[in-house]
């Protein structure tokens, strides 16, 4: 175990003591945001980032000495352990050369090479190839055995060559050596399924692409794979040769082996049995091997995008607590209309028809209006899918015309809004409502709070990823669960407001307790303190522990309740108090005395520093939320329809995705445009995050429009003088034998250019 903790220490540039604390905190069941948050003097501020990297590695690690374990005991019953392989086996940090090590002892079916050995013919393997000048023929005469399959010398040469063959491939060391050389210098090629040009249009850029393995970047490795698993694409793996027409990775063989051509009677044999230990055993079991390892470091790196973006909307600044109409567009099936209270209670619900083809505009104009007006309705909430724009004109004409109900628009992403309606949680928090209307009133509670509303849509539904289909879907619901957590223990839930899918988000928390909370309100009304907390059933001290924290109960007995100051810190509230000869009431947010304190006199064998510091924090401003300011976009008049766009055109709009290759943005036609990463900064960036994340406002500026493709393409560098896309520009590098392979067209070879970008955007779907 120390030398785990040691490892992780080192990855995390943390000290052991700090990893250790962390690791036996995790084993006693807590959870990451109670450990970031309440146990700082423990991990010495290891962070929510931290020790989720700490919580993947430990997990991971631990698997490998189990593995370790179990290879090292499998070995020895063999007997065949030896002390050199023993060290290398215990030195091994990866489960790849774990695996290589083992592979010679693994038990296997009854090879080929297998059958030769068991007709004895592993002595003249052996001797060819440590005496090369021993003729084969004639040495493979003395092993002739009919009644055991091999009744002449050609096949008792192949039953050598077999046995090495299966030797060279079992070769830990080689192994290790031909994968760092393929990873460096495989090109991996793609070309259009014959027949399938026509189907396969949506991977044109991918037709006739190579580009060497090691650099392609996650998406375009994703739209690889999906192509080829579509059965549209052949995607295969190649390794330039020599002018000798030797392969270097058979050189490679060779040298290991101390196998060389020098005209003696074996040698010629040796070399074409190295060519095909290469071309049956080795490549194949590499290429395989090296296309799993890209796609799953492409399916983290999506995974991570798909995290990233939900997060960045998870944590979008929630409106506040307004009592809201929810407008969920349509136009044949009508508008639907949902009224909540501050508190998201749904008030009254409503079908319009103002659109085509019934065109009941001004009808439609009263009927808001005097819902607005019944319930003093403060905000507007549109969703902006299908006829997003004509209703948000709606919502003009209501506004204009009624200056006195003080209504302001926004438009919200709807993503999801159709997913959660159609949910058994919809079904149980909206038993009288129908699936239609259930989607207008998650508009507007997401209006109210994003965060409190979004946790009850599946997470992978929520469409801010890149290829989430196409990842490992037990990582990317770990990921993004993980994700949640964070977000909604960050944030901290009104405990006498909060609908149990966002409870059971909270640290320590499961759904059957979070169940228990909601129905003890119900029937013993709101909770007016944090202890009340433990007569719920099944809620023990250690899940008290783990969850107070972050429950919040607002305007009750103690204020301290209503922020993120812990019960078990009441304590050093009251000594401050004490010795400032003060009340409660006097010392919240003042906030000049609060930042004259020094925490260090307020420590003691239980709490340091750093919780001192951060209960003063929360007493300058309890309960303060850390999502930002409310901000919304202004979509420009006249600019309804994607036939609406100019080139040249500024306007401003909503980052709804962020991928590698750039960010999708809501310009208010129905359809997003595209950012590339090459556009979004003067100077050059990584990563598009490092400009935008999901929810932000941007002015950008109209550089293309593909009205056929639906296709916008747009730059953040608004005095970029406007140019047509680019093709994609793939030069080839001149080889011996003039193969060709990808010159990068940046020093990262992560940004695909012009067309490749729009193809990709096409892959992802820019569309609501």
């Amino acid at each position: 175990m120390q030398k785990i903790i040691k490892l992780i220490a080192q990855e995390l540039s943390a000290h052991e003591t700090q990893v250790a604390s962390a690791v036996a905190l995790l084993d006693e069941g807590a959870t990451v945001p109670f450990i970031a948050r309440y146990r700082k003097e423990k991990t010495g501020g290891l962070d929510d980032v931290q020790l989720r990297h700490l919580e993947d590695r430990l997990t991971y690690l631990r698997e490998l000495e189990e593995r370790r374990t179990t290879i090292l005991k499998t070995i020895s019953e063999q007997g065949k352990l030896t002390d050199s392989l023993k060290q290398s086996i215990v030195s091994a940090d990866t489960k790849t050369t774990l695996e290589d090590l083992y592979l010679p002892y693994k038990p296997k079916r009854r090879t080929k090479a297998q059958i030769a050995r068991e007709a004895g013919i592993e002595p003249l393997a052996e001797l060819l190839l440590s005496k090369p000048e021993t003729d084969p023929q004639q040495a493979a005469a003395d092993f002739i055995n009919s009644d055991l399959g091999f009744p002449d010398e050609k096949a008792v040469l192949d039953g050598a060559r077999q046995i090495l063959m299966e030797r060279f491939s079992e070769e830990a060391q080689l192994l290790g050596q031909l994968r760092s050389y393929l990873w460096d210098n495989a090109v991996l090629k793609s070309t259009v399924t014959k027949g399938k040009e026509s189907e396969a249009s949506k991977f044109s850029d991918y037709f006739d692409y190579s580009e060497t393995i090691k650099t392609i970047p996650s998406h375009r490795a994703l739209a690889l794979f999906r192509g080829r698993n579509e059965g549209l694409l052949n995607v295969e793996m190649v390794v330039d040769e020599e002018l000798s027409g030797t392969s270097p990775c058979e050189l490679m063989i060779a040298r290991h082996m101390q196998i060389e051509d020098l005209g003696r009677p074996a040698d010629s044999w040796l070399s074409e049995t190295v060519r095909w230990a290469w071309k049956v055993k080795i490549f194949t079991h590499l290429d395989l091997e090296l296309k799993m390892g890209l796609r799953e470091s492409a399916e983290e790196e999506a995974i991570r995008v798909f995290g990233s973006n939900l997060k960045d909307l998870l944590l979008a600044a929630p409106a506040g607590s307004f009592t809201i109409m929810g407008l969920d567009p349509g136009l044949r099936t009508g508008v639907k209309v949902a009224v909540v209270d501050a508190t998201g209670k749904v008030l009254d619900t409503a079908t319009i028809y103002p659109h085509a083809p019934q065109k009941r505009w001004d009808e439609s104009l009263m009927l808001l209006a005097q819902l607005a007006k019944k319930h003093g309705v403060r905000l507007l909430s549109i969703g902006n899918g299908t006829a997003s724009r004509e209703t948000d004109r709606l919502a003009l004409d209501l506004i204009k015309q009624n200056p006195e109900l003080k209504l302001q628009k926004i438009v919200v992403s709807e993503a999801g809004a159709s997913v959660y309606s159609a949910s058994e949680l919809a079904s149980s928090e909206l038993p009288d409502l129908d699936v239609s209307l259930r989607g207008a009133v998650s508009i507007a509670r997401r209006l109210q709070d994003p965060l409190a509303e979004l946790v009850k849509i599946e997470h992978k539904s929520i469409g801010v990823g890149q290829y989430q289909h196409d990842v490992n879907q037990t990582r990317l619901v770990r990921t993004l669960n993980n994700i949640v957590e964070d977000c909604v223990n960050l944030v901290g839930v009104d405990v006498n407001t909060a609908s149990p899918a966002l409870l059971e988000q909270v640290s320590g928390l499961s759904k059957t307790l979070a169940d228990n909370i909601v129905k003890f309100r119900n029937e013993k009304g709101v909770f007016t303190n944090r202890n009340q907390l433990l007569s719920v059933p099944r809620l023990g001290d250690k899940t008290f522990e783990q969850a107070a924290g972050f429950l919040k109960v607002s305007n009750g007995e103690n204020p301290l309740d209503a922020s993120s100051v812990h019960p078990e810190s009441y304590p050093v509230v009251e000594k401050i108090l004490d010795r400032a000869g003060r009340s409660l009431s006097q010392m919240i947010g003042d906030v000049p005395y609060l930042r004259s304190l020094k925490a260090a006199d307020y420590t003691d064998e239980r709490f340091g520093e750093p919780t001192i510091i951060d209960i003063i924090a929360e007493l300058e401003k309890p309960g303060r939320d850390p999502r930002g300011e409310f901000k919304t976009a202004t979509f420009k008049d006249g600019v309804e329809e994607i036939s609406d766009l100019e080139e040249g055109m500024v306007l401003e709009g909503v980052v709804t995705n962020v991928t590698n290759f750039g960010a999708f943005i809501d310009i208010g036609v129905h359809q997003d445009g595209l950012v590339h990463i090459s556009a979004m900064s003067e100077k050059f960036i990584k990563d598009p995050r490092e400009v935008v994340k999901a929810g932000d406002l941007v002015k950008v500026k109209v550089t293309g429009v593909d009205k056929d493709r639906r296709r916008i393409a747009l730059t953040m560098r608004l005095g970029d003088a406007i140019e047509k896309p680019q093709q994609p520009q793939i030069s080839n590098r001149e080889k011996a034998q003039g193969r060709r392979k990808v010159k990068q067209n940046t020093d990262q070879g992560s940004q695909p250019q012009g067309a490749m970008a729009a193809a990709l955007a096409n892959a992802l779907g820019g569309k609501r």
